[in-house]
C-alpha cells in the first residue's frame, strides 16, 4: 500500500499534498519536530518526533520504501529515500531519482563549501516559491501517486 510521507518542517505544499492524497485515498504521514496543526482528515497522521537535528528525516528514511512517495527539500534525506526505493519529490515537483541524486548531493556539498569559504557573503536564501512551482508539484504528485499505485 502506498504511503505519502511529508517532511513537514518548512514544507509549502502540505495542503496540496493532502488534497491529492485524499482524492486517491492514500495514507499521508506529516512528520515534523512539532508546531504543525494536526489534520482532521482520517487519512492523515501527524507524527511529532523528538527534538534534534534530522530526527524527522531519520523517521521517514527508516519507514519509506518501494511504492511510497516522499516530499522533501532535504537532499540527504532524498538520497536515503531514493536508495530505499521510494519516489521522491521536491516541493516544486522536481523528482529525485537514482540517476540524479548523486549530482544533487555533490552540488549541495559544493554550495556549502562555497558559502563556508565566503563568510561575509550576503545571500538571499534562494528563490521564492511561486504559483508555477505549486502547479508543477501538484502535477508531479498526481503522476507519482498513479505510478506508485500501479507498481
Amino acid at each position: 500500500m502506498t504511503t505519502l510521507f511529508i517532511d513537514a518542517d518548512a514544507c509549502p505544499v502540505k495542503a496540496e499534498a493532502e488534497r491529492v492524497a485524499t482524492r486517491h485515498r492514500v495514507r499521508m504521514m506529516i512528520v515534523s519536530n512539532g508546531g504543525i496543526r494536526p489534520s482532521a482528515n482520517p487519512l492523515v497522521e501527524t507524527v511529532v518526533v523528538a527534538e534534534g537535528a534530522d530526527e524527522a528525516d531519520k523517521w521517514i528514511a527508516e519507514r519509506c520504501g518501494p511504492q511510497d512517495i516522499v516530499v522533501t527539500g532535504d537532499i540527504p534525506l532524498a538520497a536515503k529515500c531514493v536508495e530505499a526505493g521510494a519516489r521522491v519529490l521536491r516541493h516544486n515537483g522536481e523528482r529525485f531519482t537514482p540517476a540524479n541524486i548523486g549530482q544533487q548531493l555533490a552540488m549541495r556539498d559544493l554550495m556549502a563549501d562555497l558559502r563556508a569559504a565566503s563568510p561575509l557573503q550576503q545571500g538571499g536564501g534562494g528563490k521564492s516559491f511561486t504559483k508555477a512551482d505549486r502547479s508543477r508539484f501538484l502535477d508531479a504528485l498526481e503522476r507519482e501517486i498513479r505510478a506508485a499505485k500501479l507498481a
